[in-house]
């Protein structure tokens, strides 16, 4: 099709809601269809001699309204139009939701035009050397590269040389790298005993045997971790210890320092998912800062910056235990992307992490205080900072009939049986609040959800 050129001599409304409404009219009239790409946003701006960040503020708005969706390194497309709500089928009862996930626990995206062109001109930036991008590099990073790390480790109180420090393709290979390196098929290595279940799928894959520990509201037992280790003789304690997947709850300063004393006692290395260090304004300080000697710290980027992200900076005990490491994972992902890397480098000099990070808390806070708003008081356990709740199912229900109910209205939320560690599951559910678009889509899914959770399963399943 010939390049769709919006017309908004017609209406009288902002310029940056004229372009959403002209995409909406335009999709119904079928002078664009599903999967049309518009044009980027800068030559729409030049064509219209309209400013940029209008053009970038009208593409967010039709986003928000479901009509379009970005696509990394290809441009915005055109959806299907959103289906209208849903009837009340009761009084009293709220409307059915639209499809909503809240089954991934990623941070919200940006929908600032000023950021979102920010965050563009870094990309549009790193591309300008593309071409040496796209060559083999050295695995671990480059030193540029290394000093950016360092930089955004900082944030967290850690100062690690560039021996100690490396860039890894993301977390999920790092942990990979990390465990394949201290333990071997059939190797104990403790955790939680709810747990992030990346870390279980990554036990399975390597033979090991994961080992939970129980947990109180401070997080694991010491009197258990000591009695496990005497017991089980684990090559690694592995923790999720700031805003934990999924329970929310962070280990406070006195509980880490007596986790490291038992560790040290016992010879077992940390391994510490960092993952949501950065979210919290002030925290607890990392393990890597309590025990360098002994942690293996991983900062993945995906959940601080953004969750396509895939880049993650270790930081080895020492260097001679980073050889090993790095020949592990170089052997199975030969390095990390270039692209990638090159961007979170930019990122992080320009200012533009930061300015990220902080969108991320502020919109987080704000969905935090919806859930609070609409669900019942008690009914959940979460972090103001937390992307994600952690609900306990009130008498009646359980897990696999809540998610069944749940499924069939379009809202997806996971069962603890993924989280636990050698327990029985608690009749308990995670629900994460940044997948959906907008706090609009999340208020229906939580207003439907609250309603759910008040009534008994034979009668919620009326309008289920």
């Amino acid at each position: 099709m010939t390049e769709w050129m919006p017309d908004l001599s017609a209406s009288d409304r902002p310029r940056y809601l004229a372009i959403a409404d002209v995409i909406e009219a335009d999709l119904r009239s079928g002078r664009l269809s599903v999967g049309d790409r518009l044009p980027p946003q800068r030559r729409l701006a030049e064509r219209l001699g309209i400013d940029f960040t209008t053009v970038a503020r009208g593409y967010s708005e039709a986003h928000r309204r479901g009509l379009v969706e970005s696509r990394v390194g290809q441009g915005t497309y055109v959806r299907a139009l959103p289906r209208p709500d849903r009837e009340t089928v009761a009084r009293g009862q709220p409307r059915r939701a639209d499809v909503v996930d809240l089954t991934m626990n990623l941070p919200p995206e940006p929908d600032d035009p000023a950021l979102i062109a920010r965050m563009q001109a870094g990309l549009e930036a790193v591309g300008r050397d593309l071409v040496a991008l796209l060559r083999y590099q050295d695995f671990g990073g480059a030193p540029a590269d290394k000093d950016a790390a360092s930089i955004w480790l900082g944030r967290r109180g850690l100062v690690p040389t560039q021996e100690r420090l490396m860039v890894t393709p993301g977390a999920h290979a790092a942990l990979m790298g990390i465990l394949g390196v201290l333990a071997s098929a059939g190797d104990v290595v403790l955790a939680e005993e709810i747990t992030y279940p990346g870390v279980r799928s990554i036990a399975a894959q390597l033979g090991l045997k994961l080992a939970g520990l129980p947990m109180d509201d401070d997080g694991i037992d010491p009197d258990a971790l000591a009695d496990a280790c005497r017991r089980l003789a684990p090559k690694a304690l592995y923790l999720n210890p700031t805003l934990q997947n999924p329970t929310t709850l962070t280990i406070p300063q006195r509980r880490r320092e007596e986790i490291v004393t038992i560790a040290r006692r016992f010879g077992v290395p940390i391994v510490e998912d960092d993952a949501y260090g950065f979210i919290p304004a002030q925290g607890p300080a990392p393990f890597a800062a309590l025990a360098p000697d002994l942690t293996w710290h991983v900062a993945g980027l995906a959940k601080c910056i953004g969750a396509g992200l895939r880049a993650a900076y270790v930081v080895a005990p020492s260097a001679r235990a980073g050889w090993p490491f790095t020949a592990a994972v170089r052997t199975a992902t030969v390095m990390a992307s270039p692209v990638t890397v090159a961007l979170a480098t930019r990122w992080i000099e320009d200012g533009t992490a930061d300015a990220l990070l902080r969108f991320i808390r502020a919109e987080t806070a704000a969905r935090q205080q919806l859930a609070a708003e609409v669900l019942a008081p008690d009914s959940f356990r979460t972090d103001p900072a937390s992307f994600n709740l952690w609900v306990p199912l009130p008498a009646g229900w359980t897990r696999s009939a809540f998610i069944g109910q749940m499924r069939s209205t379009g809202i997806g939320v996971v069962a603890s049986d993924a989280f636990a560690v050698g327990v029985t599951p608690p009749e308990a559910v995670r629900l994460c609040l940044g997948g959906p678009t907008s706090r609009a889509d999340l208020r229906r899914a939580l207003e439907y959800m609250a309603h759910a959770l008040s009534e008994q399963p034979a009668v919620a399943s009326t309008y289920l």
